[in-house]
């Protein structure tokens, strides 16, 4: 495990990597269109009401899936890699 994380901190290039996190990428697009459906029914679905904790819930679901899996779609393993720190930015 220490061997793969390393791997992916100086980003080499690693295929298994790139075509694993890109597909679980696509899964948690697919899975923020579902629930992006499910908030649909349930916001659009009459009588008016007031939002539920759940509807709100199954929303935040939706936009998490929806960052994290683009995320994970244009940058793929380059997301685990270190960067320096600027010297500013150092507590000395």
């Amino acid at each position: 495990m220490r061997k793969i994380r390393h791997r992916l901190e100086s980003s080499e290039r690693w295929w298994a990597a790139e075509i694993v996190l890109r597909l679980i990428g696509l899964a948690l697009l697919g899975a923020c269109a579902v629930l992006s459906r499910i908030v649909l029914r349930l916001v659009g679905h009459p009588p008016p009401h007031q939002g539920s904790p759940a509807e709100f819930a199954v929303a935040v679901l939706a936009f998490v899936c929806l960052t994290s899996g683009l995320a994970l779609l244009f940058e793929g393993p380059g997301l685990f890699r270190l960067l320096p720190m600027p010297p500013r930015a150092l507590l000395t």
